[in-house]
């Protein structure tokens, strides 16, 4: 249930500046790995900013879904569209879970203790942590499961990543393109397109499942810093993106890994 505890509708103003500039250091730690930087975002808006974890979560997956549709047609202007529209039983499979995910995930959120929800968005933080450095430091191969394995395995991680998605309010990809690799054996390029491809629709099933309990209130109160962010966010992603592959994997990982660790003590300390 949400009271006004877990929901605080809207914060002191603050300076367009600094918020542009908030969610462009966000995006740019995200585009320096392919990524859109929600993860980073999240604790962010905890700490930094003042929002309770609710509002926050819903805040992070408006920001997400800004980065997302900005992001989707780069994509696949960067790979072919022919290429993407091959693998869509990948999708499909995995959006048979992620759906379901985002709406379970987005359903126990609004009922959980503010309490309670710190503490499973610093575990997932964790998650996100280990994910980030298996996807960057390892080599990849598929699993080479069956077809009758690799549907329900499909449909399962779709699931888990769905709930995550909904939870911390972010796009899914760090999740979402080890998998594709894994399970279907794409290439990281077409799994990184396909992410987003499967991230649009999961977002906004948890959007609409966060709407039937008006917790957007703090989205309609908060419509200029999140506008001003995302746009930050969207810039700091291009030049993030611009500056790939400057700094070594084997420096930069471990840092973010760092980055994300730290937010998740602090959100678990949160009170």
């Amino acid at each position: 249930m949400i009271t006004d505890q877990t929901l605080n509708p809207l914060r002191p103003t603050l300076s367009a500046p600094v918020v542009f500039g908030a969610g462009a250091a966000i995006g740019v730690l995200g585009g320096m790995i392919g990524l859109g930087g929600a993860e980073f975002r999240l604790p962010l808006l905890i700490g930094v900013f003042g929002f309770a974890a609710l509002s926050a979560v819903i805040l992070n997956k408006a920001m997400s879904l800004v980065v997302v549709l900005v992001a989707l047609p780069a994509r696949l202007a960067a790979v072919p569209a022919a290429e993407v529209a091959a693998r869509w039983p990948v999708a499909v499979n995995l959006l048979a879970g992620s759906l379901l995910g985002a709406w379970a995930g987005a359903s126990w959120v609004v009922r959980m203790r503010s309490t309670t929800l710190y503490k499973v968005l610093a575990a997932l933080m964790v998650l996100m942590a280990a994910a980030l450095v298996v996807t960057h430091t390892t080599t990849l191969n598929t699993l080479a499961l069956p077809w009758w394995a690799q549907v329900p395995a499909g449909v399962a991680a779709g699931f888990g990543i769905g709930v995550v998605a909904a939870i911390m309010g972010v796009a899914g990809g760090e999740l979402l393109i080890p998998t594709i690799v894994l399970l279907f054996g794409e290439d990281i390029k077409i799994a990184g397109s396909l992410s987003l491809l499967v991230s649009l629709p999961t977002m906004l099933v948890a959007f609409a499942r966060y709407s039937r309990d008006g917790s957007f209130a703090v989205l309609g109160a908060n419509l200029r810093f999140t506008a001003v962010m995302a746009a930050g966010s969207v810039a700091g992603a291009v030049l993030g993106g611009l500056l790939l592959g400057v700094f070594p994997d084997m420096v930069l990982i471990p840092a973010l890994a760092v980055i994300l660790l730290v937010s998740a003590v602090k959100l678990a300390r949160h009170d």
